[in-house]
């Protein structure tokens, strides 16, 4: 869900950034800026979707959100704590806005900062960071599903396995001499990574590597490459660039400049590059691709 798609100054069209990443019942909110709140019940999205929050510096755009979707989960009841990871350069100014006033909170809020490298085994996803190219120290983020297995009926079947003894086979490995693998075929787990401001480096193809959704800012259109490296940011033909080098599969473009108000203008520039883009409007809901089919090994 994109709650904002604007940069620096929000406009009539775009609120500040604000995204929520929705997988398997759990909720990823990354850099919740000015409105985030208000875009949260705009979307009908509620608070209590929200398990942690992952913020990429301490930019007004990117974080000024937060305490009021604390404020928010206060109001809706919450009382499991919810964790805020964010940059260690950034703990400090993270911290003042966990803890401004903003009434009886019943839950606690954990900031943990962090820097380059595994940060979260999950469940259910795993969070790991890398440092990115900005004007102040930001990190970007990819979360990655683990490996699984997907059960094959025609194979449990032909093993006379069904009913309870699936739940059997799932739980205890082996039913009747038969393995989950026997009847099951690999299944990748799945990846999202989430590129906020910076200019074009090694570590955003590293970090988009192979993901099946790219987020990823795109403050300026063709002829601002300059203003783009001086202010620490990217083009939407950038953003594309670090798409193909990574082999990521759609890319989800966002963080516009107000100087340019057609996001379509974006998408075009884009796809020149990399033939999967999405230019995200505010209140837009994309998806992650399907699964690519796994292919069983041969012997």
């Amino acid at each position: 869900m994109v709650l904002g798609t604007a940069s620096q100054a929000p406009t009539r069209a775009r609120n500040h950034n604000g995204y929520l990443l929705r997988w398997d019942g759990w909720g990823v909110l990354f850099d919740p800026g000015e409105g985030a709140q208000r875009q949260m019940v705009a979307a009908g999205v509620a608070s209590s979707g929200i398990d942690l929050v992952c913020i990429t510096h301490a930019h007004g755009d990117h974080c000024l959100g937060l305490p009021g979707v604390l404020a928010r989960m206060a109001l809706d009841g919450r009382h499991r704590p919810v964790e805020v990871r964010c940059p260690t350069p950034a703990a400090g100014a993270i911290g003042q806005l966990v803890a401004l006033p903003v009434g009886r909170r019943p839950f606690d809020v954990v900031v943990a900062a962090c820097g380059e490298g595994a940060v979260r085994p999950g469940p259910p996803l795993a969070l790991s960071a890398r440092w990115l190219d900005h004007t102040t120290p930001a990190l970007g983020w990819r979360l990655d599903e683990p490996d699984g297995r997907s059960l094959d009926p025609a194979r449990l079947a032909a093993a006379g396995i069904g009913g309870a003894e699936v739940r059997r086979l799932l739980d205890d490995g082996a039913v009747h001499g038969v393995t989950v693998e026997d009847v099951s075929d690999h299944r990748p787990g799945q990846s999202v990574a989430f590129v906020m401001d910076t200019r074009r480096c090694a570590a955003a193809v590293e970090l988009a590597r192979g993901v099946d959704l790219l987020i990823c800012e795109s403050t300026f259109l063709d002829g601002d490459e300059a203003l783009a490296a001086e202010w620490g940011h990217l083009t939407a033909r950038q953003a594309g660039e670090v798409a193909a080098a990574a082999g990521a599969r759609r890319l989800v473009l966002t963080h516009y400049s107000q100087r340019h108000p057609d996001e379509g203008e974006f998408a075009r520039q884009a796809a020149e590059v990399f033939p999967d883009v999405v230019a995200a409007r505010d209140l837009d809901r994309v998806a992650v691709p399907r699964r690519a089919r796994s292919v069983q090994a041969g012997p």
